[in-house]
């Protein structure tokens, strides 16, 4: 059974500009964004990675995402 995100851009912009969505979190939605069929602007949702955080933070976000840590406890 597949499981997908809808939306999955609108969901990651809102989510970024929640505050009490930490790192992990956004990591988590931006994961299942990576395999979803959706077509996904992955530029707008980095820069406002970026702008709520940092450029590092944009880079844990992605390393969690792709490997998957970030369903770890």
């Amino acid at each position: 059974m597949k499981i997908s995100l809808m939306c999955c851009e609108q969901t990651l912009l809102d989510e970024i500009s929640d505050k009490s969505f930490k790192k992990k979190n956004i990591a988590q939605t931006y994961a299942l964004a990576l395999r979803s069929d959706e077509d996904v602007d992955f530029k707008e949702i980095n820069k406002a990675i970026i702008a709520r955080w940092s450029m590092r933070a944009l880079s844990d976000i992605k390393k969690m995402a792709w490997s998957g840590s970030c369903y770890n406890s």
